[in-house]
């Protein structure tokens, strides 16, 4: 069985000591000094496409090359879903360039914390 759906995301991690500088950045909206791992994943959470970038890289710059590799090695997944730091013009890109879905699933404003959101449409 294809896979024919798909979860990105992002987690920034703080740097060890031994890592240069150089090579990390810092997350301001998590305060997190270090690197951010950009993963997609199959509905069923194994990994599909993985990307590690110093912190300050933002989850929707980071997702264009992400998608685009995606959309080279598996061309049968046409939905990624995605929390609320991918929205912008990356949901137009992604239908235009890719011809991909990209379905932004948003919480309410008076969530606090992780909370686990319905897959809507799935």
């Amino acid at each position: 069985m294809e896979p024919s759906a798909g979860i990105i995301d992002a987690q920034s991690v703080r740097a060890a000591a031994s890592v240069l500088a150089a090579s990390c950045g810092y997350d301001g909206g998590k305060n997190v000094p270090g690197c951010k791992r950009h993963v997609i994943t199959y509905t069923l959470g194994l990994l599909l496409v993985v990307a590690v970038t110093a912190a300050n890289v933002g989850d929707r710059d980071a997702a264009v090359p992400l998608l685009q590799t995606l959309r080279s090695l598996h061309r049968e997944i046409t939905l990624i879903w995605a929390d609320g730091g991918y929205t912008s013009g990356l949901i137009n890109w992604a239908k235009e360039k890719i011809v991909l879905t990209l379905d932004v699933v948003k919480r309410t404003d008076d969530i606090e914390g992780f909370v686990v959101l319905p897959a809507v449409g799935w």
